[in-house]
């Protein structure tokens, strides 16, 4: 057998055709209990690309450690006609456990690439993935959610002058696209820098369960190995014509109650009304208007918010593709 046939993933030899579950070990909690990154592979008996699926990053984004743990339990991997999958449901154990974004320093592993085995927390779990995991794959895809009380509509975010990771994302048959910057520091960027392209998944809301943003996340798993020729299966089509190249936020005007009028998922007219907040004794209301033509992407729950809060996240210059998988 080709030595390239056999993946070794934290010491543990894969050749085609082999499955396994493998607990890297991420550090201990003060109680001395061990904390791994249980992280799967599936190998068929035909070489091809081998994709990545990570959730939990950050550790109260649960909708995406489901939708993976999902796509496990259902066996999507179970029969890949070609190609490798490694999928790690629960990237970052610490936060999860203590329903928080970051690790227990306050630091955040998204923020943390390339990573130190010698450094924080946060730096140990980003240097098990660039070194143990990333070193293996072709592409992958990242799951996440909004924010605390910040609902995402389902998105795919591709890296901007990375023509891989666009193609990727057309490829997906997503509805909604949009280029945004990788971060310094973050999971894309250093593997953009490898020249692996890696897409996000934006959807739902930290500490939330959401059947819709689920079910959308697994279409998205199954359309790319579907499009890659690792499995079987029809494409969940979407005519793929929303590819934006800005974001923004339309911001409170004043602080106070609010009511929506629009909200995440839904086009919008400059001009057209968005919120009305209202102070709580029942003598001011204020209008928010949308300040352009844009796609909402995200809209704030919060119920009070504060003069220059983010209440709308928003998406506009689109560009226009009439584009259908080949599948």
């Amino acid at each position: 057998m080709n030595a390239k046939d056999i993946i070794n993933l934290n010491g543990q030899d894969f050749p085609l055709g082999s499955s396994g579950l493998v607990r890297i070990n991420a550090g201990k909690l003060p109680s001395g209990n061990r904390i791994s990154i249980f992280t799967y592979i599936f190998r068929s008996k035909n070489p091809g690309p081998t994709v990545l699926f990570t959730g939990g990053m950050h550790g109260d984004e649960i909708n995406g450690v489901e939708i993976i743990r999902r796509s496990i339990e259902q066996g999507v991997f179970a029969n890949l006609k070609c190609g490798t999958v490694i999928a790690i449901p629960l990237l970052n154990i610490f936060g999860f456990i203590n329903f928080s974004r970051d690790v227990p320093d306050g630091k955040d592993v998204n923020r943390s690439f390339p990573g130190s085995l010698s450094g924080s927390l946060a730096s140990r779990i980003a240097r098990i993935i660039t070194k143990k995991v990333l070193i293996h794959i072709d592409f992958g895809i990242d799951f996440h959610t909004g924010g605390k009380d910040l609902w995402n509509f389902p998105q795919v975010r591709f890296s901007p002058k990375h023509p891989e990771a666009k193609s990727l994302a057309l490829k997906s048959a997503f509805g909604t696209l949009i280029e945004k910057a990788v971060v310094s520091k973050s999971f894309r960027k250093i593997a953009r820098d490898s020249k692996i392209p890696i897409l996000v998944f934006e959807g739902g809301e930290a500490l939330r369960l959401e059947g819709f943003i689920i079910g959308r996340g697994m279409s998205l798993i199954k359309n790319v190995l579907i499009n890659s020729n690792m499995i079987d299966g029809e494409l969940n089509k979407t005519l793929i014509n929303h590819v934006f190249k800005k974001t923004g936020w339309e911001r409170a005007p004043e602080g106070g109650m609010v009511n929506y009028i629009r909200q995440a998922g839904s086009f919008i007219k400059k001009g057209e009304m968005l919120a009305v907040i209202h102070d709580p004794f029942a003598l001011k209301e204020i209008r928010m208007y949308a300040s352009k033509d844009a796609f909402i992407i995200g809209h704030n729950n919060a119920p009070v918010v504060n003069i220059g809060d983010g209440m709308i996240h928003i998406a506009y210059e689109e560009e226009k593709f009439a584009y259908l998988p080949s599948k």
